[in-house]
């Protein structure tokens, strides 16, 4: 294994993460016309992964470890690249972010890029690759876009929230899915599907969603996103004191988060396939 890098600040692994991602997310952007006539399947028929995401994530993996050799990369596509030592960073890599969306065109797919310390993820970057719309979060340091420090939503009550959320590739899982927003949808303002956990999870530190939830995500699609929401303010955590992760994440405004907790559990969002 090679030597850990000088440790650095969540502050300079942001730096580096902006600056791979911004490379990365041209690069999606310029393949997406080749990507469309070259589509494999991955789990389901309806889950894709084309050369894109391989070649985004070669290409992030590469740049990362030529300047940190000492760490190691989790990604979407090809898994750990090495086994980190304590006090060493791992990033978490989703290439394409929204594949789906990626293949159809429609603008919202992103790199999602976190660095994460001993279990800890310290700094994220989200770029929307369609638009370049960029949010960043370092721990303790805040939620950004465009120089804007970020704060979620200022909804306090459910029955007003626009909510967020999205579904598995699994037609058990979709079906269980469903039953539980059928049950959801009358106690809320709307429900919105985009297609892109990351780029959901920093809508809801926007405030362009008052809140999001999903079952079956990996860390790759939530941790740049759930660092960024956490840091604009909004509880991101699981069903029952459970941390966030496959078997749910939420993540709310404080004001709103036990309503919608309840609502899941009821629902029994967190079951199913």
């Amino acid at each position: 294994m090679s030597e850990i890098p000088v440790a650095s600040t969540p502050d300079e692994l942001l730096v580096l993460a902006v600056r791979v991602a911004r490379e990365a997310a041209g690069t999606a952007r310029r393949m997406r016309a080749a990507a469309i006539g070259d589509v494999e399947t991955k789990s389901t028929d309806t889950d894709v992964v084309t050369a894109a995401d391989k070649a985004v994530e070669r290409q992030v993996v590469e740049a990362l470890l030529a300047e940190r050799p000492g760490d190691g990369v989790l990604g979407e596509e090809y898994g750990d690249s090495a086994e980190v030592a304590p006090g060493a960073v791992r990033w978490i890599l989703d290439p394409i972010d929204g594949t789906v969306n990626y293949l159809y065109g429609l603008p919202q797919y992103a790199v999602s890029l976190a660095a994460e310390r001993d279990g800890e993820v310290v700094a994220g970057v989200v770029v929307n690759a369609a638009t370049g719309d960029e949010w960043t979060a370092t721990r303790g340091g805040g939620a950004w876009r465009a120089g804007r420090r970020l704060s979620g939503s200022v909804r306090t009550t459910l029955d007003q929230s626009l909510v967020g959320t999205g579904f598995g590739y699994d037609a058990r899982r979709r079906a269980h899915q469903g039953a539980v927003l059928a049950g959801l949808i009358t106690r809320v303002r709307d429900i919105r599907r985009f297609g892109a956990a990351s780029l959901d999870l920093c809508m809801a530190a926007e405030g362009q969603l008052d809140a999001y939830f999903e079952k079956g995500l990996n860390a790759w699609d939530h941790a740049a996103g759930g660092l960024i929401a956490a840091e604009a303010g909004l509880t991101v955590a699981g069903l029952a004191g459970a941390p966030a992760g496959r078997t749910m994440l939420v993540a709310a405004p404080p004001a709103i988060f036990p309503a919608l907790h309840d609502a899941l559990v009821e629902l029994d969002a967190a079951g199913g396939p």
